[in-house]
Order: structure tokens, then C-alpha cells, then sequence
């Protein structure tokens, strides 16, 4: 009886939705019945609901225990330990010998070795879905296409199955997906309410694209930030498939996106001609075709960058396979009103199945097309890389082994070959020491990937981007480095080396720890949290310590012995154990009095207060920036962040804190009665660290007084009174600043630059709020210099008021200061180089004014 009430209602509920998966999304289609169809296993058509992650993982586990055609792997797992999976499909004879057409594949990525026979060679297809959590019909196509393929009779799946290897990766962002899921399954009507105003279709901040520290993950493929990333990219290179898919879902009003994007405008530089004159026209003739066949709209070439490396439709081109972007008018819930009628999810998720049908056909017609591809392009990029002026690029910071150690590893994260440097050398004013520095030769595999390391780019076919212009990773690493003709003379690295030190066994008057490597911010957070007392000493000084005379700059780290809670063998025991888990070399110093400069006991050394930070997020605030702060201060310092939405700004007592972060944002929503809370807060002593158009907002307060460069006579007099109305997207569009980088000068007397050695360094600005250096003369001490343009778009008019801004600036107020940041220190998790300017503002900011 049971049974028979259940069976009543799904017929109920799949007479309900309208359609059954069978006859909706693969009419005509016949399927073996021992394959359970994701609407049997999970109980419900496919588009009736969103589909939750682990439901998604425990359908693609039932197909790997019903057939041998299937095999499923975890990769890794997410930041809230959900696992990323890979489900394989493939012929019996195939899945026996997966392994050896693994390794028979990666000979084409290796011009040394000889070219395989691929003549019988199968396809190697990628589909990838759901890099936006928000963006859910390509997770459910995702189980259809697979389903597809497995238990498909027709003669096109079963040719797959012979002669292709597909790879579906059914959530890139399972945090994000599950967030999202939740927020439309709950609010979803009965019947479903395609009113666009509907709460369903509107999202609570900060909405379901971003992963769990509110990343967006398609553009982690280059900087690897996140284990969603890594773990993608190390299972990528164990591949290289020849085809990658990157599904997505745009403004209900649209129609659908496929490939080819915008011409040269939207193209990366590094990538061969052939890949968007050929390559992308072949396989958009077939995506034309399965779209045609139900009738759906859909364009092509007028906008999306596919320029940005760290896209999931960019990296694979620079990898040899082509990697494809589609995007789908989205319902943003279960039905929504467009200006063509209702766009049910269902629709959806269909559009997305047949592109996913016709790239696996595509891929599999072009089969050996691909291989050749694959192989032709890493051959051309050693021979270009042989080339290439550069015979090599050297690079090394000598003052930073943790810099150093993590910037080797990103580099072999992508497969890029580094050697040692064995020897002394200079290249482009820098002094790059044996042992401490490296080099990268640009006759390699990875030769297009090395360009986009190291190469500034400024010159465009396009002045309007839809995300960054610029990307040159040694710049976001700060990483001195130089093209170099000079033999390379060491041996190949494997690995990144992580530095030890021996830790001093002299009896010490003061352990010292110098604050310009990477990880010496979490070294001192980590002994704040063991109760050890630590100083910072304000001026440059030379000390006896257990490696003799030893120079050290200003904001050198002081533990000294006598003035701790702690007792003395337990201090001892403490640092050595902190300093070996965060790799710090530390100085012990027999006495107080120095060899040269400020003794220990100077009046300009002082303790360092323990940062208690509170940070302002919700409605109105970029989730993207409040994330860069989350990750940094989660994952390089392991500093809790208590972050409150702006809502609940009123009841928060902010003399419990010695640091406020405003993140850009409009924060007109927060009451009078708390901006008078916050301005007795900060006159009192309290630290503001402010960002970009947060500092706009205390300016127009009046919380801070600073002056906003102003558009010039000649700029207003040169724009034109009248334009066509056809270009406005474009005219306007180029007086944005998307993303670009641009060398700072810096004070390095300031506390602000505590920790750097070279008074120039990049940074990466993505807004076009210029302002103007402070009116006190030592209050702006990170300013542009006076050719400050490194790479990416920037028009000439805005360069101008670049030039005439600052990048820091420390406004006084009472006893207190906002220290003001216009640029973008925290940039996607992967701008190491400005990191420490930031936790410097924590850390040593009631130093700054």
C-alpha cells in the first residue's frame, strides 16, 4: 500500500512539473533500464527542484556502483570539507586501461618524447559545471549528460563510449551551490511565483556564487587560492583534456552564450591564432545545430573575456585544449518572467544539456584534430620560448624566504620548469644572490604560462574589460625579477623548499625576528595568542647576536625575556616550537645595548597590542573584498574575525575592538547614533582601516578630511558633447579602471612599510577613486611614482589623476586614525606582495599618525 501511494505521487508530481525527463530533455530516445535516471533515484523530475550537493554526489555514486563504464574519484575537498568529484565514463575496454591512456595522452604535452600514434587515441572531454553556485541548471545538466552517456542506446552514445574518455565535474563550487539550493528550495512557491521581485529570485547577501570565504572561483584557476582550485588544477595536468567546458547562467532577459567570445577585444595574447580562428568556429557550428533543433535563441562574439587566465574557459587554452564559456538566460529559482515569457528551470537546464550533448559530439569528430592540436601547441611554445630575447627569467627575494617558497611553489603548481640559481647575479637594477634565487627558462612546455608570470601588458585591441586587464603574477608576489640571458646553472626543482633554521642556544637578553618575511605576521599573532609579550622597535639598529653582527631594520620584532607572564624555559621552548612551525629565523641578543642605532630599551620601541578586529559586511558591501580580508587574516594568520552585518552595526560597542575594517561599500544604511558612536570611538584611539569607496563615504561624513583629485578643464573640454548612442558602452566603458597594476613608492620609515626592503612596489587597483596625498606632508606614505603604469588598462586621463593620488593615506582624527587604502592590497587571495601593508594597519596602527 505503501509502494502504491508513493508511485501515485511522483506520477502526481511529474504530471505537476509538466514534463518527465525522458520525453522533456532526450526525446525519442531509448535508455538502458538497468542505468537508474537521476529523476528514479532522486524522486523527483529534474527543474522541480534544486537539486542539493551531497544528492548530486550520492547520484553520480549510484552510477559508479551500476556500471563499469563509471568510475567515480574525490579529488579533494572544499573549505566546509565537501568532496570535489570527478565521474569518468568510458568503454569497458577503456576503463581497464585507463591509466595506460593517461600516460599515452601526456606525451603530447612533452615535445621530448616521441609523438604517440593517435589514430585510435580516444577524446579527452572535461565538463565542468557550477564554477557560480548561483548559476544551478549546469550541476542538474550535469546529471543528465552523464545519465546520457552511460545509458543511452543511440549510436552517438555508444560511439562515445568507444572512442572518447569524459570527464564530468558536476559542482566546481559545492559551497556555493548548497547555499544557494537551500535559499531557492525554501523559498519556492507552490505554485512556483515567476515574479522577478518575488524573494525566491532575490538572494540574501552575500547569495550563493562565491565560495565560503565569498570567492569567485572562476577566477582561482590562476592563483590557486583555494583547495576547490588546486585540487582542479593538479587533476587538470594529470590529463590535459582536449576539450573544457565552463557552463554558466547570465540576466533572465537574455537568451544563451556560446563561443567564439568577442574578437581580439576579449582574446588572451598568449594564446595561438589558430584556437579562435578555427578551433572555436568548428565546434560553435555544432552548439548552432543542437540549439536549432528546439528552437532556442542564442548569440555569439559580441561580448565575454576570455582573456583573464584565471577563467575555467581561459586556462585550458593556455594549456592546448580549448576551453569553452557558455551562458544561459537563468531563473534564478524555479520560474521567472522574462521579457519572452516565463524561463522555467527546466529550460534551463535543458539549453545546458544539448551544449553539453554537442561538445562531447564535437570533441569526439575533432578527435584527432585535438590531439595533433595539443601536441603542436606545446611544440610551438618551446620553439617560440627558444626565441624569446628572454632566454630565462631570474628571480629571488633575498629578504624573504617564505615569499620566496611560496611563489617557487606556485610556479610549479602549474608546471613550469625552475632551476636553481647557483650563481651571483644582476638583471634590471636588482641583485639576485646564489642559493636565493631561481630560474625559469623560456624555452619550455610551459612557455605561454611563463608569459603570463612575468610579462606586463599594455598596449589592447579593447579599453573595456569585464574583469582584470592585468595579471602578471610576479608583480602580485612583489617577486624582484629580470629577464635574463644568462645560462641557467643549477639543478631542475621538483619542490618548493620549506626553510628551517637552527634556533639560538645562547642565553638570550631579547629574542629578535626580523618582520620581512611573509610569515612573520603569523608568528607574532600566534605568540600574542600564547601569552608572550612582544615589542616593536621603531628605528633601524645593528645587534650582537649568535650570527655576530646582524642588521636589522625598523619594525624588528622584540621578545624580551624578562617581560613575560611565562616562565623562562617555557618561553624558550615556546618560540623555538612557533618559529619552526612558521619557518622564522630567530636572533637571540645578549644584552640591550646595540652595536649601532636604538638600544632595546629605547623610548622608540613599544609593545604591540594584541589586534581584536570587528568587520562590517552585508547588504551593500563587496562580498568579494570582505572575503580577501576573511581568507587573509583565516588562513595566513589564523586571526578570528568577528563580522557583522551592518544591520546590526547599532548594537555593537566598538571600544571592545582595536580595529574596524570598512570594506568597499555604500554604508548609508548605518544610523547617526552610531556614526557619532564611531567618531567618539576613533578620537579616543580606535583604528579605521578603510577601503577604496568606504573611505569616500567617512569623506563625505566628514569623519576624515581629505580632497578628491578633480576632473581637469582640458579633460572636461575634451569630452565630446554628442556621441551615437551606439557607443556608449564602450566610450564610457573606458574610463573605468578594471584592474591594473602600477608601482608605489614607498616611506619606508613608515610603520605602514614595515617589512619591506625595496622602497617600490606593485600594486593592483581596480576602482577610480583618485585622492589626493594628505595635506600633512608625512601622513601619504605610499604615493604613485611618476611613470607609475606597470601593466593592464588605464585611459590617459585617468593616469593623470592617478598620477596626482596616493595610494595610502592615514587621516588623523582625535587621538585616533583611519588609515585609507585606494587600492587593492588583498586582490583575490594571491597579492602576496601587498599583504603585510595590511596587517601592518592591524598590527601597528596606532603607530601611523
Amino acid at each position: 500500500m505503501k509502494k502504491l501511494i508513493l508511485s501515485l505521487f511522483l506520477s502526481i508530481l511529474i504530471s505537476a512539473s509538466g514534463f518527465a525527463q525522458s520525453s522533456y530533455y532526450f526525446p525519442e530516445e531509448s535508455f538502458d533500464p538497468s542505468i537508474p535516471s537521476p529523476e528514479e533515484f532522486l524522486g523527483y523530475p529534474i527543474g522541480d527542484w534544486h537539486t542539493r550537493y551531497d544528492l548530486i554526489v550520492k547520484y553520480f555514486e549510484k552510477l559508479d556502483e551500476v556500471s563499469p563504464l563509471a568510475e567515480l574519484k574525490t579529488i579533494g575537498y572544499t573549505h566546509e570539507h565537501r568532496p570535489k568529484i570527478i565521474l569518468t565514463i568510458a568503454s569497458a575496454a577503456h576503463m581497464a586501461d585507463l591509466e595506460a591512456i593517461r600516460k599515452t595522452h601526456l606525451q603530447l604535452v612533452d615535445p621530448s618524447l616521441p609523438m604517440p600514434d593517435v589514430s585510435n587515441m580516444p577524446a579527452i572531454i572535461h565538463l565542468g559545471y557550477g564554477v557560480h553556485g548561483n548559476e544551478p541548471s549546469s550541476a542538474e545538466a550535469a546529471m543528465l549528460s552523464a545519465y546520457w552517456l552511460l545509458a543511452s542506446q543511440s549510436e552517438l552514445a555508444q560511439n562515445l563510449r568507444e572512442n572518447s574518455v569524459v570527464h564530468f565535474d558536476p559542482t566546481v563550487n559545492p559551497d556555493g551551490r548548497d547555499r544557494h539550493s537551500l535559499w531557492a528550495n525554501s523559498n519556492k512557491g507552490f505554485p512556483p511565483v515567476a515574479d522577478p521581485l518575488d524573494r525566491e529570485h532575490n538572494e540574501a547577501w552575500p547569495g550563493g556564487r562565491t565560495n565560503h570565504y565569498w570567492f569567485d572561483l572562476n577566477r582561482d584557476w590562476l592563483p590557486l587560492a583555494h583547495p576547490e582550485s588546486q585540487v582542479k588544477i593538479a587533476w587538470y595536468h594529470d590529463w590535459y583534456p582536449n576539450v573544457t567546458t565552463d557552463f554558466h547562467e547570465m540576466g533572465t532577459n537574455s537568451t544563451y552564450f556560446f563561443e567564439p567570445t568577442k574578437p581580439y577585444g576579449s582574446e588572451n595574447p598568449v594564446i595561438p591564432r589558430k584556437n579562435y580562428d578555427d578551433i572555436n568556429v568548428r565546434f560553435a557550428a555544432y552548439f548552432a545545430d543542437y540549439l536549432n533543433e528546439i528552437g532556442s535563441l542564442y548569440w555569439t562574439k559580441e561580448v565575454f573575456d576570455n582573456s583573464y587566465p584565471g577563467y575555467g574557459s581561459t586556462y585550458p587554452d593556455i594549456q592546448g585544449g580549448l576551453g569553452l564559456v557558455f551562458e544561459q538566460a537563468s531563473s534564478r529559482g524555479h520560474l521567472q518572467s522574462s521579457q519572452r515569457g516565463d524561463i522555467s528551470f527546466a529550460f534551463t537546464i535543458k539549453n545546458h544539456v544539448r551544449t553539453s550533448l554537442a561538445t562531447m559530439e564535437a570533441g569526439l569528430d575533432n578527435r584527432e584534430y585535438m590531439h595533433d592540436y595539443l601536441r603542436e601547441f606545446f611544440e610551438t611554445a618551446v620553439s617560440e620560448g627558444a626565441k624569446d630575447p628572454a632566454k630565462n627569467y631570474v628571480f629571488g627575494d633575498e629578504y624573504d624566504a617564505s615569499k620566496n617558497q611560496l611563489f617557487v611553489k606556485f610556479l610549479l603548481d602549474h608546471k613550469i620548469e625552475v632551476f636553481e640559481n647557483t650563481k651571483d647575479l644582476s638583471a634590471a637594477g636588482y641583485e639576485f644572490k646564489a642559493g636565493k634565487s631561481w630560474i625559469v627558462p623560456t624555452s619550455q612546455p610551459q612557455y605561454r604560462m611563463v608569459r603570463t608570470m612575468f610579462e606586463d601588458v599594455k598596449e589592447f585591441a579593447d579599453s573595456v574589460f569585464y574583469d582584470a586587464s592585468a595579471w602578471t603574477m610576479a608583480r602580485a608576489y612583489d617577486m624582484p625579477f629580470a629577464p635574463s640571458s644568462a645560462i641557467k646553472s643549477g639543478d631542475q626543482i621538483t619542490e618548493a623548499a620549506v626553510s628551517t633554521f637552527e634556533f639560538p642556544t645562547e642565553k638570550a637578553y631579547a629574542y629578535l625576528i626580523d618582520w620581512a618575511d611573509y610569515y612573520a605576521p603569523k608568528m607574532l599573532f600566534d605568540l600574542q595568542e600564547a601569552g608572550v609579550h612582544v615589542e616593536i622597535i621603531n628605528r633601524p639598529f645593528t645587534a650582537n647576536t649568535q650570527a655576530g653582527e646582524t642588521k636589522f631594520a625598523a619594525g624588528t620584532l622584540m621578545i624580551p625575556t624578562g617581560f613575560q607572564s611565562l616562565e623562562s624555559e617555557k618561553l624558550v621552548s615556546l618560540v623555538q616550537e612557533l618559529a619552526k612551525e612558521n619557518s622564522q629565523q630567530i636572533f637571540a641578543a645578549g644584552t640591550g645595548m646595540n652595536v649601532a642605532g636604538i638600544d632595546l630599551g629605547s623610548n622608540l620601541v613599544g609593545a604591540v597590542k594584541k589586534p581584536k578586529v570587528i568587520m562590517v559586511v552585508g547588504e551593500g558591501i563587496s562580498s568579494y573584498e570582505a572575503g580577501e580580508i576573511w581568507y587573509l587574516l583565516d588562513s595566513q594568520l589564523g586571526m578570528p574575525i568577528t563580522k557583522v552585518n551592518s544591520d546590526d552595526m547599532g548594537r555593537v560597542n566598538l571600544f571592545d575592538y582595536t580595529s574596524l575594517i570598512l570594506p568597499s561599500g555604500n554604508y548609508n544604511s548605518l544610523s547617526d547614533a552610531f556614526l557619532t558612536h564611531l567618531k567618539d570611538w576613533i578620537s579616543r584611539g580606535g583604528t579605521v582601516i578603510s577601503m577604496k569607496s568606504a573611505s569616500s563615504w567617512l569623506n563625505k561624513k566628514e569623519i576624515i578630511k581629505e580632497t578628491l583629485v578633480e576632473v581637469s578643464d582640458e579633460e572636461k573640454e575634451a569630452e565630446p558633447k554628442n556621441l551615437p548612442f551606439a557607443i556608449q558602452r564602450e566610450h564610457e566603458g573606458a574610463k573605468s579602471v578594471g584592474g591594473s597594476i602600477y608601482m608605489a613608492k614607498l616611506d619606508l620609515t613608515h610603520p605602514i612599510a614595515y617589512g619591506y626592503q625595496r622602497d617600490e612596489l606593485p600594486v593592483y587597483r581596480n576602482n577610480s577613486i583618485f585622492m589626493k596625498p594628505s595635506e600633512n606632508k608625512y601622513l601619504s606614505p605610499i604615493r604613485y611614482t611618476e611613470n607609475p603604469h606597470l601593466g593592464g588598462y588605464i585611459s590617459d586621463a585617468n593616469l593623470e589623476k592617478l598620477k596626482q593620488s596616493a595610494s595610502v593615506i592615514i587621516s588623523p582624527v582625535g587621538g585616533g586614525r583611519v588609515i585609507n587604502f585606494f587600492d587593492s592590497p588583498n586582490f583575490r587571495g594571491t597579492w602576496f606582495g601587498t599583504n603585510k601593508l595590511f596587517l601592518n594597519a592591524l598590527f601597528f596602527g596606532d603607530l601611523m599618525d
